[in-house]
């Protein structure tokens, strides 16, 4: 049974990273979405399994579009996958509830294994 995934960046390029990355993994990807308030409007529609989730983009920032969807729904699970690795952006992420991070640009093995973690 495949994982579902609803990719959060407004990078083309990252989500074709992601996508191809994921082939012939147990991971599908269900939704993508270009905005934090995307991905808080969709979320309750796709019901992902794991969402990635970029921290700087366009209107609201990942950051703050992950403690909106965790505090209505505290069970999602969302890995943040970003540039920004810095100490308190890391911080703040987990003070939220994010269940991982993954620093751009991302290897294979090393978002499989953060994607694990997290579902567990």
């Amino acid at each position: 049974m495949s994982r579902r995934i609803m990719i959060v960046d407004d990078s083309k390029l990252v989500r074709v990273q992601l996508e191809d990355v994921l082939k012939g993994t147990d991971y599908e990807v269900v939704a993508y979405c270009r905005s934090g308030e995307d991905a808080i409007e969709r979320y309750d529609e796709v019901q992902p399994d794991l969402v990635t989730m970029d921290i700087i983009m366009q209107g609201m920032d990942g950051l703050d579009a992950a403690e909106i969807i965790l505090k209505k729904h505290p069970d999602a699970r969302i890995v943040m996958v970003s540039s920004l690795a810095y100490k308190d952006t890391f911080e703040r992420a987990k003070a939220i509830g994010s269940k991982g991070f993954v620093d751009k640009p991302f290897h294979q093995e090393q978002l499989l294994k953060v994607f694990e973690e997290a579902l567990l």
